[in-house]
């Protein structure tokens, strides 16, 4: 299958990429490298830059390639930065994602998973999530994701175009050649890698009087790897699906301190942390009901632990401290 992927010099993007040509498929990478780094993208993909916003780019890239199908990554994605800047968010993860869909259907491309996100729950009226949960999100970013989700099923019922929805809980986790390197880094997971490395002086929590176990935030965290290898079952059943949206997560959380432990142990240092306020926009607890991803799909995460997930973290940073080098 030739299968085109936005967002593709991504930190999650690149390792779709790198596991649909592992499964020998063709992977079309687009991307504008505004966030992402071309060195991310496995060498054997078909690379195109591309900037979503303008329709007549992506049309061109319909024209010039032979898909059959579509994941889209592409996005902001920085909770706090949408709380300051809604509109950026709503043209990046709305209006950039319809011209994704209406150039397909201008071309006959009837496959589309999508990349969203647990932030579409806002705060949970129920813990673990599941797919039925209420959605009400609490930031922009999660807004602008599930309003995305929202004009799928109208290109189901007037184009035909056949669309899984994947919800994300925490991404974390690295291959022994693909990690997290933002140029902006909110990920908790990196931070402390980063702190424990010395690049930076300190670790910040956001928070400790949260409603939690021991005051701070709780989450999912899911490997990448393992967020890479749904999409995968994800293309396979997506013209006979028994569900359309599907969370993925471990089903079990951690908390940030629970996290700072789990990095002084792996990395044998006392990374030197501080407590802050509480960040604008997040929600105490997500943690994923994903057994229907498990059931459907023939899915399920590898890695569960929390220390597997940091310690595949802390091989690739000490490994390539600077990130990737474009």
């Amino acid at each position: 299958m030739n299968v085109l992927v936005t967002g593709a010099a991504g930190y999650i993007g690149s390792v779709i990429v790198a596991d649909l040509i592992s499964n020998g498929h063709v992977a079309i990478a687009l991307d504008n490298l505004s966030l992402g780094h071309r060195n991310a993208i496995h060498p054997n993909a078909i690379f195109v830059p591309c900037d979503l916003s303008n329709f007549d780019q992506v049309s061109s890239v319909f024209s010039t390639q032979e898909i059959d199908a579509v994941i889209h990554m592409a996005g902001q994605s920085l909770v706090g930065e949408s709380m300051q800047d809604p509109g950026k968010f709503f043209r990046a993860n709305i209006l950039n994602g319809l011209n994704v869909l209406e150039a397909m259907r201008h071309h006959n491309v009837r496959k589309f998973v999508f990349s969203s996100t647990a932030a579409v729950y806002g705060e949970p009226t129920e813990i673990p999530l599941s797919e039925t949960s209420e959605c009400a999100p609490i930031n922009p970013y999660g807004a602008s994701k599930l309003q995305f989700e929202k004009i799928l099923p109208w290109y189901l019922t007037t184009y035909g175009i056949d669309y899984m929805i994947l919800r994300y809980f925490n991404a974390a986790g690295a291959t022994d050649t693909l990690g997290e390197a933002h140029t902006t880094e909110s990920h908790l997971i990196p931070i402390l890698l980063e702190t424990a490395l010395g690049l930076r002086s300190k670790f910040e929590i956001f928070g400790s009087d949260y409603n939690t176990r021991d005051g701070s935030c709780i989450r999912d965290y899911i490997h990448v790897s393992d967020l890479a290898s749904a999409h995968i079952k994800a293309l396979e059943v997506i013209s006979q699906p028994t569900s359309r949206i599907y969370n993925l997560g471990i089903g079990h959380g951690y908390s940030n301190l629970e996290v700072l432990e789990a990095a002084r142990a792996i990395t044998g240092l006392p990374i030197e942390a501080t407590i802050g306020a509480r960040r604008s926009g997040d929600p105490p607890v997500l943690i994923a009901r994903a057994d229907k991803a498990r059931k459907d799909l023939g899915w399920s995460p590898r890695f569960v632990e929390i220390e597997h997930i940091v310690n595949s973290a802390w091989l690739w940073k000490k490994k390539y401290p600077n990130g990737y080098v474009d």
